[in-house]
């Protein structure tokens, strides 16, 4: 490993439903983080745990008051990489599709399936097009430290599935989750796209670990779920993914070499619009996010 490809991480974590703090964080503050793509849902927490820098975001905003069609996805990730992440662990809350994923359980997925329909996607316009491969969505060497770091907490996990991401806010229909079951997906969830394609284009390594609150309407005795029964589990899977976030942060922190998966090359060969017919406006936002390609 040559110095010039020695990482210093930094942490970006996610907060999703019932999680809008970090625990044990030092030197805490909240900032505003201005990016070309607008305001991301809050101001971004920056600290440090065990040594490591980390940078926390909560998803909805603290409070939740943002649905996940409001989000804006591409500030969001904007100003992950503006503050110098390298790594995302991004919490979800979910629904089952699978009889052996139940309340409580983790998901540490290693697939989407998107199904949004009302959302920017890319980073990328006319102007500069981009084509990033995304048929393996998911950092698989932040999900080897997921993965270790639950079975070091005792958290039931699962590693590897794949994520439906529907529009919302309404839940599915009983006929849509009937035919996401065919489809072999294990959970879902309204979220974690494009947050997940937005990270990929801005290089930088992401991993979802999806926090099952109940089972879909699929579930024979679903309707028999009250409202005090699922705030129980969201609050025990607060509580678990805290630990989790603890745990993750400091294994994650080490300096490393480049990601063997190639996330933070994922613009190596993805620009197809020539320099000549580039759009310069959009170029100078796109720098902020794909510098490394376009030339800081």
């Amino acid at each position: 490993m040559s110095e010039s490809n020695v990482v210093e991480p930094v942490i970006g974590l996610i907060g999703g439903s019932g999680l809008y703090d970090i625990d044990g964080l030092e030197d805490k503050e909240w900032r505003t983080v201005e990016t070309p793509w607008g305001k991301p849902s809050d101001q971004l927490l920056f600290g440090r745990l065990d040594g490591v820098q980390c940078v926390f975001l909560p998803r909805h905003g603290r409070g939740h008051p943002i649905p996940p069609s409001r989000l804006n996805y591409r500030a969001n990730i904007a100003a992950m990489k503006m503050s110098g992440v390298t790594d995302i662990v991004s919490l979800s809350a979910v629904g089952s599709l699978k009889e052996e994923l139940p309340p409580g359980h983790f998901v540490i997925v290693d697939q989407f399936i998107d199904r949004t329909i009302w959302r920017e996607k890319s980073f990328f316009d006319t102007g500069c097009v981009a084509h990033i491969s995304m048929a393996d969505p998911l950092c698989p060497r932040i999900g080897d430290v997921l993965e270790a770091q639950t079975k070091a907490l005792g958290i039931e996990a699962t590693r590897g599935g794949t994520y439906l991401v529907m529009e919302g806010p309404q839940f599915s229909t009983r006929a849509e989750s009937e035919l996401y079951r065919t489809w072999g997906c294990s959970v879902i969830g309204m979220t974690n796209m494009p947050e997940a394609t937005l990270a990929r284009e801005a290089e930088i390594c992401y991993a979802t670990v999806a926090m099952v609150t109940d089972y879909d309407c699929w579930h024979t005795e679903h309707d028999n779920v009250t409202v005090e029964s699922v705030v129980k589990i969201m609050q025990g899977n607060s509580a678990k993914a805290k630990a989790l976030v603890k745990a993750v942060i400091p294994a994650l922190g080490k300096p490393r070499g480049l990601c063997s998966a190639g996330c933070d090359r994922a613009l190596e060969h993805a620009l197809i619009t020539a320099p000549e017919a580039r759009d310069p406006e959009l170029i100078s936002k796109l720098k902020v996010v794909a510098g490394r390609v376009l030339g800081n």
